[in-house]
């Protein structure tokens, strides 16, 4: 894999462009067609979008599920799509709020909760994406999901504007746009979402992310490690006389150093001797590592 560019990209998502068309910006950049994208931004919202570059793109599914967002919430009005690029519902009053009140509504909405995707959402119906059925004029009737947001913190409150900012810390399919419009229903008032920037996904940040024009100013940016973007996961060394076997894809022994992070269906991360990344296992149950990516494999 020396012969090819391969690890992350971070891009600051400009609003305005599906992250589609940032992928496709960065194979152009690169010259490679073995790109993809890790949490999917709307048009509308920016920030944090970390794109992985060759074999990389092997190990998105390795990576930490888990979003941190700042966003502002309009109350006193409920769109199509819970956003302010909806059609407009309903407008209503707003009642005094000061920042106590709003904390105690936030409350019922920190920890483990059920949440109902937004009508215009990717979420699948029938093996249909959903906003596709609703741009054909169906109304559904989506179920909720469990979803776990982790913090969930008043930034500020402008009554003159009726608008609240916030920033939330949250697993892998939470909708801040769903959020936006509960905490409306919670009021009383309404609500949609009115901005979002994303400033942490899978493990990167924004102080990590490049801006889209860095893509086409001489040579593209230098990508990110791979391991990296693994440190959340527990790590095993193979030693020299165990490379041979794991490139030929047999199971390892799971070292006792890393044993109580081990539990049965743990992605550990496997380094070579000299502590390149020589791929992917999962713990089994006998205390084995079984690869299931295997970087350099033998045959």
């Amino acid at each position: 894999m020396a012969d090819q560019p391969w690890g992350f990209l971070v891009l600051d998502k400009p609003a305005g462009l599906s992250s589609h068309a940032c992928v496709s910006r960065v194979r152009r950049a690169y010259g490679l067609r073995q790109v993809g994208h890790g949490g999917t931004l709307d048009p509308a919202v920016t920030g944090v979008l970390p794109i992985a570059v060759g074999p990389a793109t092997r190990l998105l599914p390795y990576l930490s599920g888990d979003k941190t967002y700042r966003g502002a919430v309009q109350l006193g009005l409920t769109t199509s799509s819970d956003d302010l690029q909806g059609e407009v519902l309903e407008r209503r009053a707003v009642p005094a709020l000061n920042a106590a009140e709003l904390n105690a509504a936030l409350e019922r909405f920190r920890g483990a909760i059920e949440q109902v995707p937004p009508q215009v959402s990717a979420v699948h119906v029938n093996g249909e994406r959903a906003y596709q059925r609703v741009r054909r004029g169906e109304t559904l009737i989506l179920a909720a999901r469990p979803v776990l947001i982790q913090r969930l913190k008043l930034l500020s409150w402008d009554p003159a504007s009726d608008r609240l900012e916030l920033e939330v810390a949250c697993s892998a399919g939470t909708y801040i746009r769903s959020l936006a419009r509960d905490l409306g229903a919670v009021l009383g008032c309404g609500g949609t979402l009115a901005s979002l920037r994303r400033s942490a996904a899978l493990g990167f940040t924004l102080e990590q992310a490049v801006p889209l024009e860095a893509l086409e100013q001489g040579p593209p940016p230098a990508l990110l490690e791979p391991l990296s973007a693994l440190a959340h996961l527990p790590r095993q060394q193979l030693n020299p006389e165990q490379l041979s076997g794991w490139r030929c894809g047999r199971r390892l022994a799971v070292e006792p150093s890393i044993a109580a992070a081990a539990s049965e269906g743990q992605a550990v991360v496997v380094v070579t001797p000299d502590g390149n990344l020589a791929g992917m296992a999962r713990a089994t149950a006998d205390g084995q590592l079984q690869p299931k990516l295997v970087l350099e494999a033998a045959g």
